[in-house]
């Protein structure tokens, strides 16, 4: 890996600290969650976030490029997957689990993708690779099902697991039509489109949810926490990531997101003073090891 110029350190600097900026998320959305509809909370964190990229836009490039067809519908689909899928999953997951331990089930976010790119998009993977993916699935099993590997899976997996599952793929699919879609744009330009249509999806979804929804809830925590996602969680994080993605390539970019987890589980024990259980670090290490089998 090489780092030795200025473009590079940069751009590696971003790779980590994108995943930290995304571990706090999940201290975000846990508050989000416990106090709105998945939902709602969903919607005012990317209409915030699609306010910052277009001011972000039109400071940084003059404003958005008009879109292709094939573009329109790759930045639909950016938004169908990576923005209305994942944060439904993301908010309802975070709404059933503690922070730290739904953080840790994304450590399946690069096998997921790396996998997806060998058998859907034909990318050749070494039988070291694939026993690392092995290895990382064996590692997220033992955090999900909090160490009693050979229990009942109905008594480990639950809604909110599941919820995080579904998380996992919507990410995958937007990391792989993200690959796609950059040809020609900017990753601001995609990320803001991608945001605004993703946007309307859950301004939709939210709609009957505002009906029965109390004011109260809408405290200075909820509010701190929306901005934190819609600005750094989204504006900013998903810019970097993407750069990364146009220039290192999706199967590169996405090892990173391993990182995501360790600040995730590390922020919600010291933030939210959650649980640290045994059976979290020897999966979430050996998670690790499989990503490292699989991104060498």
């Amino acid at each position: 890996m090489q780092t030795s110029n200025p473009a590079s350190r940069g751009l590696y600097a971003k790779l980590i600290a994108g995943p930290a900026i995304w571990g706090g998320t999940f201290i975000a959305g846990r508050t989000i969650a416990l106090a709105l509809p998945a939902a709602v909370g969903a919607a005012l964190r990317f209409i915030v976030a699609v306010v910052a990229l277009l001011i972000a836009a039109r400071a940084l490039e003059g404003g958005l490029p008009r879109l292709t067809r094939r573009q329109l519908l790759g930045t639909v689909l950016l938004g169908a997957t990576g923005i209305f899928a994942y944060n439904l999953f993301f908010l309802g997951a975070l709404a059933r689990l503690p922070a730290s331990r739904t953080s840790l089930i994304v450590a399946l976010n690069p096998i997921t993708t790396i996998a997806a790119a060998s058998l859907l998009l034909g990318e050749r993977l070494s039988p070291r690779r694939w026993a690392g993916i092995a290895v990382a699935l064996a590692g997220v099993w033992i955090v999900v099902s909090r160490g009693d590997v050979l229990g009942s899976i109905a008594g480990s997996v639950g809604t909110g697991e599941l919820l995080m599952f579904g998380g996992v793929c919507s990410w995958a699919a937007y990391t792989l039509i993200g690959r796609k879609v950059l040809t020609g744009m900017t990753p601001l330009a995609a990320t803001t489109y991608a945001s605004l249509w993703g946007a309307v999806m859950l301004s939709i979804a939210a709609t009957p949810d505002l009906r029965a929804l109390d004011s109260s809830a809408i405290t200075a925590p909820v509010v701190i926490s929306v901005a934190y996602l819609g600005v750094l969680g989204t504006a900013l994080a998903f810019v970097w990531y993407y750069q990364a993605v146009q220039k290192l390539g999706a199967s590169r970019t996405v090892i990173f997101t391993n990182l995501v987890p360790v600040f995730g589980a590390t922020f919600g024990v010291l933030l939210l003073g959650e649980p640290l259980l045994p059976s979290m670090l020897v999966g979430g290490a050996i998670a690790l090891a499989g990503v490292m089998m699989v991104s060498r």
